[in-house]
């Protein structure tokens, strides 16, 4: 039977996907998270979706492990370096091919098997580093999917992909969390974590994130290594 007050959050541990799972809460859902542990280089983000989930009594958190440096292919499972020279054009070499499909399948059966029919997504395509798994077509498209391949959706029992932070700049999301009332310091950005569990201050998410807190006017909580120049 579909419970239409559960959604299942997809929380990685970073800004963005806690501001949506905290959209998520205000919007009257009982949340159940998810997070997805794929050996990836910045793994203190884990942590931080677990602060996170506890911070905003989530039902159940599911950290489901997922070997991504089997396939490589990406800064963030292979041994590639991660940029530091700043945001540049087109899709950089932290994409992890085909991630946010990879995850939102494993949210999708999460739902189906639970009675969620609403499926939370921190995505956004303004300040962001150029995936396409973060871009409304991809949403649409695999909102579309999940109702040819589920069978919830063949019996016209539709899934919902809600991306609320899709068309927010970063300096939106700072504001949006702040209003929420988060520790937004809670979260981890990070792609490539300095010693001491700092935030390296050089790669594009590091970048993006403090552009986003300056933008906003916004005290920045995160302990950056390096100082971060202009995204």
């Amino acid at each position: 039977m579909t419970n239409e007050t559960t959604a299942v959050a997809l929380v990685s541990g970073g800004l963005d996907s806690m501001v949506a799972a905290a959209m998520a809460r205000e919007a009257g859902h009982r949340l159940l998270m998810l997070s997805i542990d794929y050996n990836q280089r910045h793994y203190l983000e884990i942590a931080a979706a677990r602060r996170i989930a506890h911070a905003l009594g989530a039902a159940r958190h599911v950290v489901l492990p997922i070997d991504l440096t089997a396939f490589g292919g990406s800064a963030l499972t292979d041994a590639i370096d991660v940029p530091k020279e700043g945001v540049g054009e087109g899709i950089p070499v932290t994409y992890v091919p085909a991630r946010n499909t990879v995850f939102l399948s494993l949210c999708l059966a999460w739902a189906e098997a639970t009675g969620a029919r609403d499926l939370y997504i921190g995505v956004n395509a303004l300040d962001y580093s150029g995936y396409p798994d973060c871009r409304p077509e991809f949403i649409a498209g695999f909102e579309a999917l999940a109702e040819l391949a589920t069978k919830a959706g063949v019996e016209g029992d539709r899934f919902r992909v809600q991306a609320p932070l899709q068309f927010m700049t970063k300096a939106d999301i700072v504001r949006e969390g702040t209003r929420l009332g988060l520790d937004l310091g809670m979260s981890w950005s990070c792609y490539d974590p300095a010693p001491g569990g700092l935030h390296c201050g050089l790669c594009d998410s590091c970048r993006l994130r403090a552009k986003g807190f300056a933008e906003a006017g916004v005290a920045d909580p995160t302990a950056y290594a390096a100082s971060p120049g202009a995204a």
